[in-house]
This record gives C-alpha cells, sequence and structure tokens, in this order.
C-alpha cells in the first residue's frame, strides 16, 4: 500500500493540529498510538491513517491526500461514476430481486425508491469494478505502469482489495473517476468520493431485463467459480487433518 513520508505527515499534522501530540492526534481519530509509532518509527504513514486523521479533525480525506506526493491530482481527477461503475456495485442479491419484482410485473418495481439498495462496498465490488472499467487489457497496463506483477494483481482482486495507488492508477487509465478505485475499496466514503447518493438504483433501474438477466448471470458465475473453490480449500483442508491422524 503506497503511504506517505513520515517527514510530509508530521509537516501536514503540524498544520492540521499544531497544538496537539501525536497522543491528542490518536485519540481524536480513535487510532491505536501503537500503530502511528510503529508507522512513524518504519518512515511510512499509510493512507487509511491519513483519511482517519483528516475526517476526525473535520477536513476532507480527498483533500488532504491530494496535498501528498503521488495523490496530487486527485482533487482534480474527481468526476460522475459511469453507469457501469454504479451498476457493478450492486449485490447480485438486489440485481436478483429487481428482476423478481419485473417478472411478477409489482407496480413501481423499478423506480429508485423501492429497490432500497444495500450497502457497498459487497463482496466482489473490487474486481466487479475493474472490469467495469476495463477497456481490454487494464490488467497489464497496470502491471505495466505499476511494476506490480500480474499474479499480484490477481491475488489483490481475489482477496477483494486494491492498494490506493493502483486503483488510482486503474482509473487515470481507464479515464473514470481517481476517486472511483478508492470508493469500491472502502477507503473512501460513496459521499466522500462523489458518487450520487441514488446513482446506483436509477443506473441499474435503466438496464433492460435483457441486460438485467446476462448481469445476474455473470455475477452468479463468479460467485460459483468463488463457493466452487471455497469448498476444495475445505476439502483439501479436511484431507490433511485427516492424514494427520
Amino acid at each position: 500500500m503506497m503511504a506517505v513520508t513520515a517527514k510530509a505527515f508530521q509537516l501536514w499534522r503540524s498544520r492540521i493540529a499544531p497544538e496537539d501530540t501525536v497522543t491528542d492526534l490518536c485519540r481524536v481519530a480513535g487510532i491505536k498510538r501503537s500503530t502511528l509509532a510503529q508507522q512513524l518509527v518504519r518512515g511510512k504513514v499509510s493512507v487509511p491513517t491519513i483519511v482517519a486523521i483528516a475526517r476526525a479533525y473535520g477536513l476532507s480525506p480527498t483533500d488532504a491526500l491530494a496535498g501528498f506526493e503521488g495523490y496530487g491530482d486527485l482533487q482534480d481527477g474527481i468526476r460522475t461514476p459511469t453507469d457501469a461503475e454504479l451498476v457493478s456495485q450492486v449485490s447480485h442479491i438486489d440485481i436478483l430481486r429487481l428482476l423478481v419484482a419485473r417478472s411478477e410485473d409489482k407496480e413501481c418495481a423499478g423506480t429508485d425508491l423501492r429497490l432500497n439498495l444495500a450497502p457497498f462496498p459487497h463482496r466482489n465490488s473490487v474486481r466487479a469494478w475493474i472490469e467495469a472499467i476495463d477497456p481490454g487489457d487494464l490488467r497489464q497496463q497496470l502491471a505495466a505502469s505499476t511494476g506490480v506483477a500480474r499474479q499480484n494483481l490477481s491475488a489483490q482482486l481475489t482477496a477483494g482489495r486494491l492498494a490506493p495507488e493502483i486503483a488510482m492508477q486503474a482509473a487515470r487509465i481507464a479515464g473514470v473517476s481517481l476517486t472511483s478505485g478508492l470508493v469500491v475499496t472502502g477507503l473512501l466514503t460513496p459521499l466522500e468520493g462523489g458518487w450520487p447518493e441514488d446513482g446506483r438504483a436509477r443506473a441499474l433501474c435503466a438496464l433492460s431485463d435483457l441486460d438485467l438477466v446476462f448481469l445476474a448471470r455473470d455475477r452468479l458465475d463468479v460467485l460459483g467459480k468463488q463457493i466452487r473453490r471455497a469448498e476444495l480449500d475445505d476439502g483439501k483442508d479436511r484431507a490433511m487433518w485427516e492424514n494427520l491422524g
């Protein structure tokens, strides 16, 4: 995870809370003092730490991050998420709920107010977002531009996470909002990232029945593979313990 230098952090801290000690800072932000102390000793402060402190002191996390190296273009790169991005953050359960409602021809089944979509990120938020913005060779370009091996990138996606610098680079390559990846990984809230409150419901309702069916099929296919992989891993674990006696 790309972090900011301890020196840059200390300069920023002295500006936003000149009278507060590190202990005060941790108490206000709800961070363990040992956690921040370890980061300072290593010379790198994590991005989630910066975001937590910014929120605690009433600052915009995007404004705060934009002041550090590697994030300078964050503010200028904020734009409205695409419909594909918005739909990518709808869970398979909500997609199926809308399909069932449409099949039953319920009154107002497709209106924003009746959907009550589950909060996101969901289980497959990161992978779904990458697929939604992929121009065709996103993984290759990401690996080449960040120096992260393809297998390491795949491991992050499988685990449902993505380092902030990789998420922002993915957005740059795809030409979407630089905050989108930070939102789908849970680093920023949708509001902080500029995502409209009713955007997901509107984008989902705009899909035709056929597109909705295809979307549900694709999501269930991914879910099926994950469950199958988990069952295989569980079977291997049981066999290992049985062999151990």
